[in-house]
């Protein structure tokens, strides 16, 4: 029997009376230390990170063999290549679901028997440590849950939210321009259920303690079952006040510390990651004050710096870049391109005019992408993230397509190795995927271009033959392993933020006995610069670096003498 001392004990409690105003907070509190007490507590191992820690996004089939577990056919492909460059598989949600890729959750504690099972999961965790996902602001409308809200009896019947259609929400946030209502017959006559996302995705009450308890529980299972990051989905539109925007209200960010506190009760180690793809500004609220998040998303970065390497102009990315705070201790970025959603666009709001949104969004669409739109309080729509692979995102500039695709792509996963945090890789980023026109024709869903599911053989062969794909694969095999051997790319290592000119990108990254100058060309062609002579043994060509100027889309990780 856990016995939690009295300190952490006062802590939950107030967290429980600021969520629910002192409302039977002690009758709460008690619920959530019988669950606790539930589960072992895990010692702790040592830092929850440092420059060894590479994360690979995937689903668990996006990876399949014939007649075998994805989740099995996955495990054996990246142990037999990415072994010794990944150290923590986020599986995109791998439970049974209704839709949206996983993302509609039937059961939050079983394993998607299509997928494979609970030991499936267990063998990944004996070679890498978990990411999983607690898709916490709705369920599916095909979950036991949900069936007993329309039943009005049973477990679920309160854990959704009702409204009366003539209510006016115009004021809140929407990610989508589908109805915020969706009307459902229930034992009780028609109800209109709050749906965010989608009418097959019903958002959860958490005004209701009772599920407050039970997603705790959840986390924690997840905890024991191996679950290294937990990274809360959507975890911005969780609470909901009629007359505001319904996102980042304080009871959101005081139930994240609540799941902090407790997750870090259980396990020392365990990272608390959330995915708020909103500006810049709210999205680095989340850490709160070094009691909140352990990393933020950098959501800013994938649209940024598209926008750089299509202008070659850095200036936009380069004070966006100035402006993030360093962070030590427990805190850190969780740093990506691309990943199984698309590219923002609001990450951009105050941080590019609208003008050049304008031209990157048009741009994309050149490229083959596809866009998804939100809607406005005004009834107005505008782009809310941009459909298409990063490697196809890449096949050129404003000027058009040209020949520097595969070196124009490196050079975006290099610029996003380089900045403080932890780096991330999308399948798909490492397989150049491009976009998967098939899938979208299938599903009829955007988001499809960039979730290809690949058949095994079909992808060992695009890795072994003179393509692209296996260019990319291969250097970022090697970019990676030759990453982690550095201390100064740390990700709470010391950053600063360089200006060599709006062709070039620069970071300086210190750590207590590394310095390393990174120094990225944005541009088709050949520029001139003046290095610092201290720096002149370029890493990446492991050799000494003494020209003074930079080919088309060539980067440099330079050491000091």
């Amino acid at each position: 029997m856990i016995n939690p001392d009295t300190a952490f004990i006062k802590k939950i409690e107030n967290r429980l009376k600021f969520i629910y105003k002192d409302n039977y907070a002690k009758t709460i509190l008690a619920d959530l230390l019988h669950v606790i007490s539930s589960y072992q507590i895990a010692s702790k191992k040592g830092p929850k990170w440092n420059e060894n820690d590479v994360v690979l996004i995937t689903y668990g089939d996006s990876v399949k063999k014939e007649d075998e577990a994805p989740l099995e056919t996955l495990h054996a492909f990246l142990n037999a290549n990415l072994k010794e460059q990944l150290t923590v598989v986020h599986i995109l949600p791998f439970f049974p679901y209704s839709s949206d890729d996983g993302f509609s959750v039937i059961d939050f504690r079983e394993v998607n028997p299509d997928l494979g099972d609970w030991y499936d999961i267990k063998e990944l965790t004996e070679d890498y440590d978990l990411m999983a996902d607690l898709v916490i602001n709705h369920a599916s409308s095909k979950s036991q849950w949900f069936k007993n809200f329309l039943k009005q009896h049973g477990k679920g019947k309160d854990y959704f939210i009702t409204e009366e259609p003539e209510t006016d929400l115009s004021q809140v946030t929407r990610p989508r321009n589908t109805p915020l209502l969706t009307p459902y017959e229930t034992a009780n006559g028609t109800k209109h259920v709050w749906t965010t996302f989608s009418a097959d995705q019903v958002d959860l009450n958490f005004s209701n303690p009772d599920l407050l308890i039970e997603m705790m529980d959840i986390l924690l299972g997840y905890i024991d079952k191996g679950a290294r990051i937990i990274r809360l989905d959507a975890i911005a539109f969780l609470w909901k006040v009629i007359g505001t925007t319904c996102l980042h209200l304080p009871e959101t960010h005081e139930v994240v510390k609540l799941m902090r506190d407790v997750a870090e009760f259980i396990n020392p180690n365990t990272i608390i990651l959330t995915e708020t793809n909103v500006p810049n500004k709210e999205n680095l609220s989340y850490f709160g004050n070094d009691d909140e998040a352990h990393m933020v998303y950098q959501f800013s970065l994938p649209p940024l710096l598209l926008h750089a390497l299509h202008t070659a102009n850095s200036s936009y990315l380069t004070s966006w870049a100035k402006s993030l705070p360093h962070l030590d201790g427990n805190k850190t970025f969780f740093n990506f391109t691309a990943s199984h959603d698309g590219i923002g666009v609001r990450p951009l709001e105050g941080l590019l005019p609208d003008d050049e949104k304008i031209t990157l969004v048009e741009n994309m669409k050149g490229f083959g992408g596809m866009v998804n739109y939100k809607s406005n309080p005004d009834g107005s729509q505008s782009p809310y993230e941009l459909n298409i692979t990063y490697f196809d995102a890449l096949k050129g500039t404003l000027k058009g397509e040209d020949q520097f695709q595969v070196e124009r792509f490196l050079a975006s996963q290099i610029c996003m190795m380089s900045l403080a945090g932890v780096p991330a890789f999308y399948i798909h980023s490492l397989t150049a995927t491009p976009n998967y026109y098939e899938g979208v024709k299938k599903t009829q869903h955007n988001r499809t271009i960039n979730r290809r599911k690949w058949e095994l053989n079909e992808l060992q062969e695009v890795l072994v033959d003179d393509t692209p794909q296996k260019k990319v694969f291969e250097s970022l095999q090697q970019l990676i392993k030759l990453r982690k051997k550095q201390t100064a790319f740390h990700p709470n290592a010391q950053q600063e933020i360089l200006d060599f000119g709006n062709d070039f990108f620069a970071i300086k990254r210190k750590s207590q006995n590394q310095t390393i100058l990174v120094i990225i060309n944005l541009c088709d062609e050949e520029k001139e610069i003046e290095i610092p002579e201290e720096f002149s043994f370029d890493l990446i060509l492991d050799s000494e670096f003494t020209l003074n100027k930079l080919k088309a889309y060539q980067c440099l990780w330079l050491a000091k003498k």
